[in-house]
């Protein structure tokens, strides 16, 4: 074992102590992670960093926070031939770079039909109208006054992995699943403002629209809408960003993303569903035979692993930390297992608190490479017995020719050299 340096000398003779116990606890960790002694780095403490050298900035200099310049890659990122134009497209949030379950608004996935509108709040109105006693036209500031609540859901765009229904085709954890993000949402209940127009008693659908160019639309039935729907005007604790709706949007937990409308301006109350474009040419899943389901706004169980990955290799062998998410639309996860084989066998990981309805959840599990290749893979159980099924399962059920709900288990290959690639297994 190499030779420890001597502390550096000081006039103080507890500080030189504690310099050499920070040493000691640094190669101890070392060691403990599986870097060998021989690799270890000299014990002699660091010189003095210019950063430490000089006064920074003041407090005037950031009047808006925003992240260090070292983390600048930390973005939000888009397939440019994945739909026609920006306009109607998608970005993907970076999960490979994220901590914890909550998404930054910054980097909180977007999703558009029409482009992104600039609304003034003042001018901006919902209108609830149809089968209702009284039919209301509400201001921001009239929204503000109901009682608020406060909850954390993640929203997922149903499309997330669509690509890879036929083959694995995106060599990324960002492209692959970065269309899914979680927030706490702060608004008023649905069905607080529901109670205030009072809904009639044939009424058991509502068409939900926003302010957008394009007017996006969705069907949803009265029994949701009463449940756990929120209108919320705030996201993480500020007002949202208009590319998540400003000022006004829905939330809909754990139904598919497209049906959270943004810039909501309008709910309508009926006895049966509109079939608007985007609940029958789109949003739809293509089966086998040539019929497509409709309706399908559940989104099942689904875990990633999101370390290691293809962004985030392995640096060599030793120990590490897999990490990853999981989700349901059905309530809470209640397991997530984890295979380095392919599937051959699994361990339960350990599930972080808060574990939370219809939210993101994170789990980790210690593994030891050898240096060998792996197939690394997660699996989650949800509360209601759910389990998540392979690709191979999914399209013996539902053909290869869908765009959405691809909630399949996830296999990252990891070569000797520690990259990590995207496979499919048969």
């Amino acid at each position: 074992m190499p030779v420890r340096s001597k502390p550096a000398e000081t006039s103080d003779p507890r500080l030189a102590r504690r310099s050499f116990l920070g040493i000691g606890a640094a190669l101890t960790g070392s060691l403990a992670l599986g870097v060998r002694p021989g690799h270890a780095q000299p014990a002699s403490p660091p010189a003095e960093p210019p950063w430490s050298q000089s006064i920074g900035p003041g407090v005037v200099d950031r009047p808006y926070g925003r992240p260090a310049d070292a983390e600048a890659d930390v973005i939000r990122r888009n397939v440019p031939w994945l739909t026609a134009g920006t306009e109607s497209s998608i970005s993907f949030s970076p999960l490979q770079s994220l901590h914890g379950i909550i998404t930054p608004n910054g980097l909180f996935f977007e999703r558009y039909h029409s482009g992104r509108p600039d609304v003034d709040p003042d001018q901006h109105r919902l209108m609830i109208h149809g089968l209702v006693e009284r039919p209301l036209i509400l201001t921001m500031k009239d929204i503000v006054r109901f009682p608020s609540v406060s909850r954390i859901h993640f929203i997922e765009c149903p499309a997330n992995g669509g690509m890879e229904w036929r083959a694995a085709q995106l060599n990324s954890l960002q492209f692959n699943h970065g269309m899914i993000s979680c927030a706490e949402w702060t608004g008023v209940r649905l069905s607080t403002l529901l109670e205030e127009v009072g809904v009639k008693k044939e009424a058991a659908w509502a068409m939900v629209e926003g302010a957008d160019g394009a007017h996006m639309n969705r069907s949803l039935p009265l029994h949701k809408c009463l449940d756990d729907c929120l209108v919320v005007y705030a996201q993480n604790g500020e007002a949202l960003r208009p590319e998540q709706g400003y000022p006004l949007r829905l939330v809909v937990p754990g139904w598919e993303g497209n049906v959270s409308i943004k810039w909501l301006r309008r709910i309508k109350l009926g006895d049966r569903p509109w079939y608007s474009r985007e609940e029958t040419s789109k949003y739809t899943d293509l089966m086998p035979d040539g019929t497509s389901r409709g309706f399908t706004w559940l989104i099942d169980a689904k875990s990633v692993i999101t370390f290691p990955c293809p962004e985030k290799p392995l640096s060599g062998p030793g120990l590490y930390e897999i990490r990853g998410l999981a989700w349901t639309g059905n309530g809470k996860v209640k397991r997530v297992d984890v295979s380095t084989d392919g599937g051959v066998n699994w361990q339960t990981a350990r599930l972080h608190e808060p574990v939370l309805s219809k939210a993101l959840t994170k789990f980790t599990l210690p593994w030891r490479w050898d240096g060998r290749p792996a197939l690394l893979e997660s699996r989650v159980i949800d509360e209601t017995g759910y389990v998540q099924p392979t690709i191979a399962q999914l399209r013996k059920q539902r053909g290869s020719n869908s765009v959405y709900h691809n909630n399949s288990i996830q296999t990252w290959q990891v070569k000797p050299d520690g990259s990590v690639f995207d496979v499919q297994l048969a």
